[in-house]
């Protein structure tokens, strides 16, 4: 083969192999273009179920939603026929209970705490009368449409009365620290009462405190320390039948008052049979004992008697009593006070303790060596023991005892 021939054989075996590979590459796009439409079809497919279940899932939702909504109204005006509502009536008046709002040419019929209302009162309508109302009355109360008897409306009625002016004190036992303030109603409301306080110094409000324990008492600190302007106070009492108020104004010396002494003990004193040795502690709710001192008051008496002796101390925290009765059982207190301002402190808790008593002489036992022994009969004797013999003297008194009374009558029939 020539190589011209061979040449040309070549350039044939090129030109195949190029428009094979041509081929696969076209078949390749192809394939893939094929590919492409198909994940597009597939695309729109899951693309059109998904709409749909949206639209579905927005349609059921929506239906849910309009359900809820009617079971939340259907739910409420049940309630609002279930749930009492309250009722706040003065005590002796003439007491009116609508039953819901129905129309007044509605007929119902009322219960009290589940049974028909046996006080006196009158129906007007869908209306119950009550008349000259007292705590008896109270209760819940509820109405029932005639003729199904279908509950319309529940009351809870409340019977009480408006309130008073409150009586306010206020102390200060944690000097300089504040005060507190407590309240009481003298007369009670039978309802719910709150308090509305409000405490004034110098053309200001100062910041209340609530107790937490003590439901009518608050606390207030004071803004400063030897002020001569007065405080004021107010108390408002609250109820659904009125409110009424008090003022109390104090200047801040006369309402320093501390707790009472704490940890008193009367100790006795050897020895000593008319001493006893008392002492104390200073209340823990005295903020500052050492620039506010306490002076101290003692009494003490013998239970025997009812007159107190009394001993006024300085700062000191103890004391001897030299005086007591000897062997006398005491009873003792203190009560304490500011050095300078306020009054004094209750008295302290009171405690029991009687002076030193010398213990008595122990009692010494015997023993049958220091005694004769004495012998012990039978009270009754045996028949055959024998009997001891009377003396003569004995004998001759007896004798002279059995005659005496014929001696005697012989003598006065001589005479």
């Amino acid at each position: 083969m020539s190589q011209r021939e061979t040449d040309r054989e070549k350039s044939h075996f090129r030109d195949y192999n190029s428009e094979r590979r041509e081929r696969e590459r076209q078949c390749e796009i192809e394939g893939e273009r094929k590919r492409e439409r198909e994940r597009g079809r597939e695309d729109r497919k899951q693309l059109s179920l998904h709409l749909f279940h949206g639209v579905m899932a927005n349609r059921v939702t929506s239906l849910c939603c309009v359900v809820l909504a009617a079971v939340v109204v259907a739910y409420a005006q049940r309630r609002s026929q279930l749930v009492a509502r309250n009722q706040y009536e003065r005590m002796g008046s003439d007491v009116t209970m609508q039953c819901g709002s129905l129309d007044n040419d509605a007929s119902v019929s009322w219960k009290v705490n589940g049974t028909d209302v046996k006080a006196q009162h009158h129906l007007e309508g869908p209306r119950l009368i009550l008349t000259q109302v007292n705590l008896g009355h109270n209760g819940l109360y509820s109405c029932f449409q005639n003729p199904h008897g279908e509950r319309r409306d529940t009351i809870l009625l409340h019977i009480g009365i408006s309130p008073r002016e409150p009586t306010v004190t206020c102390r200060s036992n944690t000097y300089p620290k504040g005060f507190y303030c407590s309240w009481h109603q003298l007369y009670a409301t039978y309802i719910p009462t709150t308090f509305e306080v409000d405490v004034q110094h110098n053309q200001r409000s100062l910041e209340v405190q609530k107790d937490s324990v003590h439901k009518n008492r608050c606390h207030v600190r004071f803004p400063e320390v030897f002020s001569s302007f007065p405080y004021k106070v107010n108390v408002t009492a609250v109820n659904p039948l009125g409110k009424a108020s008090a003022t109390t104004s104090f200047e801040e010396s006369s309402i320093v008052k501390p707790d009472p002494p704490e940890r008193v003990t009367a100790t006795p004193i050897r020895l000593n049979p008319r001493r006893l040795e008392v002492s104390w502690h200073s209340p823990a709710t005295w903020p500052d004992i050492d620039n506010f001192p306490l002076k101290y008051f003692l009494r003490y008496r013998p239970l025997i008697r009812d007159q107190w002796q009394h001993v006024e101390l300085s700062d000191s925290t103890s004391h001897t009593i030299t005086d007591a009765y000897v062997g006398k059982e005491y009873i003792i207190q203190v009560a304490a006070k500011d050095t300078e301002i306020g009054t004094w402190s209750d008295w302290s808790v009171a405690v029991h303790a009687t002076p030193w008593i010398e213990d008595p002489l122990p009692i010494t036992s015997t023993t049958e060596g220091d005694f004769p022994t004495e012998t012990k009969t039978s009270p009754i004797p045996s028949s055959n023991a024998p009997q001891k013999a009377e003396p003569p003297v004995g004998r001759a008194a007896r004798l002279l005892t059995f005659f005496s009374p014929l001696l005697l009558g012989m003598l006065l029939l001589l005479m």
